[in-house]
């Protein structure tokens, strides 16, 4: 009788429950239409130009203006390939109104940085104009779309301008190459056979580049810049109205061609057989094979019903990669890596793909074992524990874009309607989506998430390639292998996947909480801090910079400099062997698993220098987030077969890293910079590394550094309430395990050769070079030298672009990077690099070397100097927002000590900034010691780097 009312009482739940899921997808009309939110308004001009405005106040005083247009490569002629890449960058060599590179200068004198905020891309089916524009001043905006309306149909195409800028696409195109380049030029016609996608690379040919008659890229211009093509996209901190009449006043005369050529889709023809290809190159590194099934065009989404399923798809994606992300823990793993996913470059089109990589083990394992999971899918699909999580998931990523809808930056919603137009993906708005999500999800049964593989299930005919280093090619497979390896697993003996029990708890009891002893308030930071009871220092920084955002920082003075060479890899991959291991009772799978839903994760912090943590969480996971420090600091994981797994992963995955000439280059160099000192910094991983990484040790350097917590200071920033965090931080923080021990920093006298030093390589069969200089030198640390030596950096870069890039035309991109460290010695670094073709580096030593030589005799100009000054003040207006950098600069400042101040009124320092200040700077790091490391390809006997061995 128990037993009955039991019974039956689970079957009223049960009951209950289908009722309540047929209910709520009862109250949406599958069949209806999405709606368009309501907060973005669209238009269309009576010459078919669309236009979608929204007003957006994050960042404030920012408007996020594209110029989109709905052509790119796929429609060149066979003469023009590469044009549509080549009109893009026209686009910034002159227009009517602005003369060659003056729409570069306009910007930066606004604060717009070139490449990092100014910027474009051309794609197969679409290129796209990016300019943010700060509204600070009057006018600015007005500009903004002259530029953008310029750029739409008043593009001047000069000869001159022309011819200049083919050697910079060519440079780009030089960039490129490479064993993958290689590799990818010869799949790629196969994987879209048949079809015009094959031939048309945005990069394009480099022999039509270097070729084609200038009318050419003027008739690409003038058959496809047209305003029925376009799209105008304004979000940001402005009215409506303003922007409307804006877009009107600059596009509304533009005028289609009196002869328009069609604007077609391409097409992708199914496989009309199965293939497959084996490609080899001496320079790989990793051997890779991909399982791709025929495109099939894809139907828009403009029903709810649609909506639903590509929620089915989403969770069927989510859930296969989860188990081929499992199979990489396992003992003896048949993969590096391996992930699936619907997609496709062509428009229209989504097809079922999945790769995986093995390194330099066996390929034909990896195949094996991606073929099998995929057939066992096909055959028993998914189980309903793994449904629930994929559900949980999903909600909570939605559920947090939508706490977080009011704090959006105007950027990421520019590219929901960048799609919509390009591609007409639905913009419901996040509210609606939301609701979609609660609504539908429920009610979502494991067979129709199953039924996702059905129209693929009996597909025969793919394309299977395989990938990598030309070595041991007789003990790869064939082609005919490869497709055997798949089409035998259709009879296989296949296994149902078995899914194992996990905890729901993370922590088998809770910890003795300890106490807040005393509480400090920083009024210029906004920071409280308390001191626990351990003796553990905590800073809170409340913000509403987003409505569902909590970081964690953790930090002290400690790091791998404090082992030696005994230790040096034990120290070196401490982090990633025992993160691998997993914490508490839960393997990194387990705790995938365990934490479905939630949003929230913390890592260990293991620097030259430093230790701790670093998390974040949304605000109702905000005890996980503290349960996860306490089990990382206390509860590390060991399992020797996920160390071996670890283990067995890297050295396969860099066991050819050298076959890379960059990677071998980049190795040699820094041997020769240090002076092959065995401690200093491993920047290349060596296969051979990881046979010197030990379990015991590494477990042991684990718990010495983080499981002890002495001294260590803890940051929290985000949308949380002091009154709620602070019973958190006394149960856990205040627990963590302490003994006193005095943690600090160690110099393990790791230093840069001195003196003047010219070092060249010859590596690689492609004509690349690679200019890399080090200037490198000890002196106090200083906080407004390190501000100028910034400055210094940043103007370079601008002369850069103008001078090695538009007038020597010898790189494609490049730059300086500075860097002033108080510990463990005081120094500083200040490093160039010039990627470029083999002909030009001795005329861009040279020019590199005029620019360093202007700086120090003179200092920079001020007009340059004020762009650099404007653009950080705009980026600064954005970072004082931002959780992650208070973060970051609270930590520093505890860690390292400071002038907070320097941050908080950080626009008062910037405006001080002289011409005779950078020239300081460059003094101090541009006359110390010089490091110059050539890369010239292997076939050039004689290098062109002779002339500056003399010193750079």
């Amino acid at each position: 009788m128990i037993y009955s009312l039991r019974a039956g009482a689970r079957w009223l739940l049960l009951l209950a429950g289908i009722l309540i899921m047929h209910l709520a997808t009862a109250q949406l009309n599958m069949d209806s239409k999405l709606p368009v939110d309501a907060k973005v308004k669209i238009g269309k001009l009576d010459n078919g130009l669309t236009y979608y405005i929204r007003q957006n106040k994050k960042p404030e005083q920012k408007v996020e203006l594209r110029l989109v247009l709905n052509a790119g490569s796929i429609l060149e002629d066979e003469d023009q390939q590469g044009l549509a890449h080549m009109a893009e960058h026209m686009a910034f060599n002159g227009t009517t109104h602005f003369k060659k590179n003056d729409i570069v200068s306009f910007l930066q004198d606004i604060g717009v940085g070139f490449g990092n905020d100014l910027n474009a891309y051309t794609g197969f089916d679409e290129t796209v104009y990016i300019l943010p524009i700060p509204t600070d001043k009057p006018g600015n905006l007005e500009k903004g779309f002259q530029v953008l309306e310029d750029w739409a149909h008043n593009v001047t195409y000069l000869d001159e301008d022309i011819n200049g800028e083919r050697a910079i696409i060519l440079e780009e195109s030089r960039l490129g190459k490479g064993a993958n380049e290689r590799i990818f030029r010869k799949v790629y016609p196969q994987l879209f056979e048949g079809s015009k996608y094959a031939k048309r690379l945005p990069i394009g040919v480099d022999s039509i580049i270097k070729n084609f008659p200038a009318n050419n890229i003027r008739r690409f211009y003038k058959e496809w810049y047209r305003p029925d093509l376009m799209a105008v996209i304004v979000v940001g901190d402005m009215e409506v109205a303003k922007a409307e009449a804006m877009v009107k006043k600059h596009f509304a005369g533009l005028t289609n061609p009196a002869t328009e050529r069609k604007r077609e889709l391409a097409d992708v023809p199914p496989y009309a057989n199965s293939q497959a290809m084996v490609v080899t190159d001496k320079e790989a590194t990793n051997y890779r094979v991909a399982i791709n099934y025929p495109a099939i065009k894809k139907d828009i989404t403009a029903t709810v019903r649609d909506y639903r399923n590509e929620l089915l798809q989403q969770m069927f994606v989510s859930m296969l990669n989860e188990r081929l992300q499992e199979l990489t823990q396992k003992e003896n793993p048949p993969f590096i890596y391996a992930a699936a996913d619907f997609d496709s470059y062509a428009r229209g089109y989504e097809s079922f793909n999945a790769m995986a990589a093995a390194g330099t083990g066996d390929i034909q394992k990896a195949t094996n074992a991606l073929a099998e999971e995929i057939e066992r899918v096909k055959r028993f699909g998914f189980t309903a524990s793994e449904l629930q999580r994929a559900k949980k998931t999903i909600i909570a990523q939605y559920e947090r874009t939508y706490n977080n809808r009011a704090k959006t930056e105007s950027a990421d919603l520019v590219d929901e309607y960048m799609n919509n137009f390009l591609a007409r993906e639905p913009i419901p708005g996040i509210e609606k989506e939301f609701e979609y999500v609660k609504a539908l999800m429920p009610a979502i049964t494991l067979d129709e998430v199953n039924a996702v593989m059905k129209p693929i299930k009996d597909q025969k005919n793919l394309f299977v390639y395989m990938s990598g280093p030309e070595k041991d090619t007789d003990k790869l497979p064939s082609e005919k292998d490869l497709l055997a390896i798949i089409d035998a697993k259709a009879n296989a003996d296949i296994k149902p996947y078995e899914e194992k029990a996990v905890a729901t708890s993370l922590l088998s009891k809770a910890p003795k909480a300890g106490k807040v002893l005393s509480i400090s308030k920083n009024v210029m930071l906004g920071t409280t801090e308390y001191t626990l009871s351990n003796g553990i220092t905590v800073t809170l920084k409340p913000t509403d910079f987003k409505n569902d955002q909590i970081l964690m920082g953790a930090t002290r003075a400690g790091g791998k400099n404090n082992y030696g060479l005994a230790d040096k890899y034990n120290a070196e991959y401490m982090v990633p062997a025992t993160v691998a291991m997993g914490v508490g009772q839960f393997s990194p799978t387990d705790l995938s698993k365990a934490l479905a839903g939630k949003t929230v994760s913390v890592d260990p912090v293991f620097t030259a220098i430093s230790e701790g943590f670093h998390g974040s969480s949304s605000v109702k996971d905000l005890e996980t987030l503290f349960q996860l420090t306490w089990l990382q600091s206390t509860a590390p994981r060991g399992d020797t077969a996920l160390f071996r797994a670890f283990l067995q992963r890297n050295k396969s995955q860099f066991a050819m890293i050298g076959a890379n000439p960059r990677a071998s280059f980049v190795d040699t160099l820094y041997k020769t910079l240090f002076n092959n000192n065995p401690l200093a910094p491993v920047t290349v991983p060596n296969s051979a590394f990881f046979d010197n990484v030990n379990y015991d040790r590494v477990m042991a350097i684990r718990k010495e550094r983080l499981g002890d917590c002495s001294g260590m200071h803890f940051v929290f920033a985000g949308s949380f309430k002091e009154a709620e965090i602070k019973p958190l931080i006394e149960k856990y923080i205040a627990s963590l395990p302490v003994t006193g021990k005095k943690f600090s920093f160690a110099d393990n006298k790791v230093r840069p050769i001195s003196g003047k030093r010219t070092f060249t390589v010859n590596k690689g069969k492609e004509e690349q070079s690679l200019i890399l200089a080090f200037y490198t030198g000890e002196t106090p640390y200083n906080e407004d030298m390190e501000l100028k030596a910034h400055a210094l950096s940043e103007v370079l870069n601008i002369r850069i672009i103008e001078e090695l890039r538009e007038k020597i035309q010898g790189i494609y991109g490049g730059g300086t990077y500075v860097e002033m460290e108080k510990y463990p010695y005081s120094n500083y670094s200040f490093i160039v690099q010039l990627p470029c073709g083999p002909q030009k580096v001795d005329t861009l030593v040279k020019a590199i070397k005029n620019e360093f030589s202007n700086m120090i005799a003179k200092g920079p100009d001020t007009t340059y100097l004020n762009k650099v000054k404007k653009a950080w003040l705009e980026q600064h207006k954005v970072s004082i927002k931002d959780n992650g950098v208070w973060v970051e600069k609270l930590l520093q400042y505890k860690q390292q000590g400071g002038n907070p101040d320097r941050f908080v009124h950080y626009d008062k320092y910037v405006k001080m900034l002289t011409p005779k200040d950078v020239q300081q700077a460059a003094k101090l790091v541009l006359e110390g010691n010089e490091f110059l490391a050539i890369q010239m390809p292997e076939n050039l006997k004689t290098t062109a780097a002779e002339e500056p061995k003399k010193g750079f």
